[in-house]
């Protein structure tokens, strides 16, 4: 198994879910090779959860890096998970198309593995605000 995914695994626990009982753990990998993880954080007010892979961004940023190689992701129910429209585009806003998205299938299976530019096409940058 993948080390990412083994941290997006082991991160979940720490996940606040009393609402969706869905835990989901990120693990992103720095081009220095540095990892942060997240999981997600839920509310009751649902717009302000926090999604795994958002934690884990804000994480890394915090601590000075801004280039990124992979990203894992897995929930609890091992079931392919990939980040959401609003965590591709916050990816989108610090990694490049050719960032790797590994998404964990569970033990019986290979991760799926995309690229930011499969999942997020057309994304908008800061080029196309000016």
């Amino acid at each position: 198994m993948d080390d990412l995914i083994r941290d997006a695994r082991k991160i979940q626990s720490a996940a606040h879910v009393p609402y969706s009982e869905y835990r989901v753990g990120a693990a992103l990998e720095t081009a220095d090779g540095t990892v942060y993880v997240g999981c997600n954080l839920e509310n009751a007010n649902y717009s302000n959860s926090l999604h795994a892979e958002e934690v884990a961004i804000a994480e890394a940023v915090k601590n000075g890096h801004h280039e990124f190689t992979r990203l894992a992701v897995s929930s609890d129910r091992r079931d392919g998970v990939t980040p959401c429209g609003m965590c591709r585009q916050t990816l989108a806003e610090f990694a490049d198309d050719d960032l790797e998205v590994i998404c964990d299938e569970g033990p019986e299976e290979p991760p799926s593995t995309y690229t930011l530019g499969e999942l997020l096409p057309k994304t908008i940058t800061e080029e196309m605000l000016e």
